[in-house]
């Protein structure tokens, strides 16, 4: 990921061993991990199970908060894509009766298509 998207906001898209090693000690069994993005130095996933929220904070990041969403409490979910003037895509996510949504960008050149189909698979089946 360039410093300056990073510097903007807009996700990444992550895998590999870091990845795992991350993830490992709170994942259930059966639990396995289909796309994962970072923005900075938060990171949010997308299991086979839920949606996972990592906010790490401060100005080191050791204290690290974990939000856990199921699928099933996802109410619904919007992209928007990029255009252009508007260099990055949007993806919406409300959950439960919050009037709010979850809300994050991507670059250009990620496929928020993917992340899409992802939350489809899970959340309308």
């Amino acid at each position: 990921m360039g410093l300056l998207s990073g510097l903007l906001g807009n996700a990444s898209e992550i895998s590999g061993e870091r990845l795992e090693k991350l993830f490992d000690e709170i994942l259930v069994p059966g639990e396995q991990i289909e796309k994962a993005y970072q923005v900075i130095r938060d990171i949010f996933v997308f299991t086979n199970k839920r949606l996972i929220l990592v906010d790490k904070q401060g100005v080191t990041g050791r204290k690290v908060e974990i939000l856990t969403i199921p699928y099933a409490k996802i109410t619904k979910f919007a992209k928007e894509s990029a255009g252009h003037f508007d260099l990055d895509a949007e993806l919406k996510i409300w959950v439960g009766s919050d009037p709010v949504p979850v809300t994050k960008e991507f670059r250009r050149s990620v496929n928020i298509n993917e992340v899409y189909a992802v939350l489809s698979k899970y959340i309308l089946d």
